[in-house]
């Protein structure tokens, strides 16, 4: 097994941990008051995704030993959390606007591999739905 197949393989191998709901520690209560969703997630992934959830994970440690944490994001909604959650992005396959919707939630979130890829999908947007933007450049600015 060369290098290549075995990073494949254990790239497969964390994809899988993210889909399991048996060894999970951490629920994260995503949406508002019409539509709220629980996802089940696990702490070590999360602690190292997200800056702004390490922060939340580092300051609960100390109060939340060997229970499970809830996290409540709000301001998110649930079907671009999913997106989020499932570190799988491809840019053909949404529509702009939740585009936009993972860029701003990524942000908050400090999510490090979307802040390095934020140029390219910059310049995937500018290329490919530049009518788009300008339609729609309200929601851009905010």
């Amino acid at each position: 097994m060369d290098d290549k197949e075995l990073l494949l393989k254990l790239s497969q191998s964390l994809l899988e941990i993210l889909n399991d709901d048996e060894y999970y520690d951490v629920t994260i209560e995503v949406g508002n008051d019409s539509y709220i969703k629980i996802f089940r997630a696990h702490m070590v992934i999360l602690h190292y995704r997200s800056t702004y959830l390490r922060r939340i994970l580092s300051t609960n440690k100390r109060k939340n030993e060997g229970t499970l944490f809830h996290i409540k994001l709000q301001n998110i909604l649930s079907e671009i959390f999913q997106i989020i959650l499932s570190g799988r992005i491809t840019l053909e396959e949404y529509d702009t606007s939740d585009i936009i919707k993972v860029l701003v939630a990524g942000s908050e979130l400090g999510l490090q591999e979307l802040i390095t890829y934020f140029s390219y999908i910059q310049s995937f947007l500018i290329k490919t739905k530049a009518n788009w933007m300008e339609q729609n450049f309200n929601l851009i600015y905010q």
